[in-house]
């Protein structure tokens, strides 16, 4: 029992101390940061300038044209978009191949029209135009087949 009083005599006395002193407080300034990249990128990983049939008895240039999407980070305020030259690139001009033996070659141009909006981001797609023509004697004298190239679209923030 003595033993008991002791201990609460104790205890007691431990907590009058401990309201008579004053306790520090202290503060920590977290900084939270992040990022967002300057990017852009193509809506889709393929587009196709199709020429249709080219008709030799025609005098006419061959012209067309197909549109694609791409988006920038809303705020990157130059975004620059190449062609490439393509897989059978001579001297200055991108050319079409034939599908079979003749190894006949179209020569090709190609015109690059981002439209005038502001890059927003992927939720605001903008559009680009591309414009393709080719001059009437290039395929004029041409093998009847197929004809096709490749060219990688480049684009950059």
């Amino acid at each position: 029992k003595k033993m008991k009083k002791l201990i609460a005599i104790a205890a007691a006395a431990a907590i009058v101390a401990m309201t008579g002193m004053a306790m520090a407080a202290d503060t920590n300034t977290l900084t939270v940061q992040a990022s967002v990249s300057g990017t852009c990128k193509f809506s889709s990983s393929t587009s196709t300038l199709n020429f249709g049939a080219l008709d030799p008895s025609s005098a006419a240039d061959a012209n067309t044209n197909t549109t694609t999407q791409f988006w920038c980070t809303k705020g990157v305020t130059t975004d620059s978009i190449t062609a490439g030259q393509g897989l059978h690139w001579s001297g200055a001009q991108r050319q079409m191949l034939a599908a079979g033996t003749s190894g006949d070659l179209i020569p090709y141009d190609l015109t690059l029209t981002p439209d005038s909006n502001a890059n927003a981001g992927p939720t605001s797609p903008r559009t680009l135009t591309i414009a393709g023509s080719i001059v009437n004697a290039d395929y004029i004298n041409k093998t009847a087949d197929n004809y096709s190239d490749t060219v990688t679209l480049t684009l950059t923030p």
